[in-house]
């Protein structure tokens, strides 16, 4: 079951930050993750919960977040990318020990770019 974070005020200190990290660690554009998210390779990887996977769930929001102003983000958009903030750091200190071709296929980068984060760039 995906981990449920509780909604971040919007003005607070907390929400500058969350929104700082979450800009650098989402590293695609909106037209890029949309793209991506159509691909055979982003849907057959992630942890399932039925159909659609966690990760490639969590995409489609990044995609409708990033395509808000500042002032339009609430508190459950918030934690959605403190969650993602999370999400990209833990796996991405656990990178695989691959070559940069191998890397290129390998579910490990493809989770990523369900959450936003092309870890190739």
């Amino acid at each position: 079951m995906p981990q449920k974070v509780k909604p971040i005020d919007p003005d607070s200190d907390e929400a500058e930050d969350v929104k700082s990290d979450f800009d650098a660690n989402v590293n695609m554009t909106a037209k890029e993750l949309e793209q991506w998210l159509k691909t055979d390779e982003s849907k057959a990887v992630g942890q399932k919960n039925g159909g659609e996977s966690v990760g490639h769930d969590s995409g489609r929001r990044i995609v409708a977040i990033l395509g808000k102003r500042k002032g339009e983000l609430d508190g459950d958009d918030y934690a959605h990318m403190k969650k993602v903030n999370g999400y990209v750091a833990r796996h991405l200190a656990q990178r695989p020990e691959q070559s940069r071709e191998a890397l290129e296929s390998a579910d490990w980068t493809y989770s990523l770019r369900n959450w936003g984060h092309d870890p190739l760039k």
